[in-house]
């Protein structure tokens, strides 16, 4: 390993936090979330993706670890149609709530949704489906919020880019977080790892020119 100090004080910490117990895949887990921020971020900025911002992308990424991508898009995909047909049946039929008890009545019916799906695991036996854990479901289930925070003045147009815009960055952060040879450089690099994407985040910040999608959509008029 070398000396502990200065080159290497990270490492020794995460041997430590090891050796005490905790799990090496929450520590690969916790480290590769600024590189999902920074992807999400860089998609952004650099592609033109806009999703749901960094917070849902990021989360359903780790979600689709724990429940493997199959069955988190479908659980996701259950979420986004029940919370938005709630939503608009609330409108439709001029039920006026407030915020928090709309909300509130918005989750009990996911609530609900996502527990048929659960009591049809037996009939669809999918077994990641069956072995699914409380806290992937719980994580989706309170994303549930902010996707109809975010649709709140949007068409149901921009809400479907949105939400496939989402989907593709989560997928995308799912591939690094599984990537076994970022999660071995992450975790026996992880200075020189956690630099790089500081000093990366930096540069992206300072990027002030045209997005690719941008450069697409008007490259007729760049070329003229």
């Amino acid at each position: 390993l070398g000396p502990a100090w200065p080159s290497n004080p990270v490492k020794y910490a995460i041997r430590g936090a090891i050796n005490a117990g905790v799990p090496a895949n929450t520590i690969v887990l916790l480290l590769l979330l600024p590189l999902v921020a920074t992807i999400i971020a860089a998609a952004r900025h650099l592609v033109g993706l806009r999703g749901f911002g960094i917070f849902l992308p990021a989360a359903l990424s780790v979600v689709f670890v724990a429940t493997r991508p199959v069955v988190g898009i479908g659980l996701f995909l259950i979420i986004v149609t029940v919370s938005t047909l709630t939503r608009m049946l609330l409108r439709k039929f001029k039920v006026k709530l407030q915020y928090l008890p709309r909300m509130a009545l918005i989750l009990w019916i996911v609530s609900f949704s996502v527990l048929g799906v659960l009591f049809a695991a037996p009939v669809i036996r999918h077994p990641d489906l069956t072995n699914v854990s409380i806290f992937p479901i719980l994580i989706m289930a309170l994303l549930a919020e902010d996707f109809i925070r975010v649709q709140l003045g949007k068409s149901i147009k921009t809400a479907i880019n949105l939400t496939t815009e989402t989907l593709i960055l989560a997928l995308v952060s799912y591939f690094f977080l599984t990537l076994k040879i970022v999660q071995e450089f992450a975790l026996l690099n992880p200075e020189w790892y956690l630099l790089g994407i500081l000093a990366f985040d930096y540069i992206l910040g300072k990027y002030v020119g045209l997005r690719i999608l941008e450069i697409w959509r008007f490259r007729k008029l760049i070329k003229a």
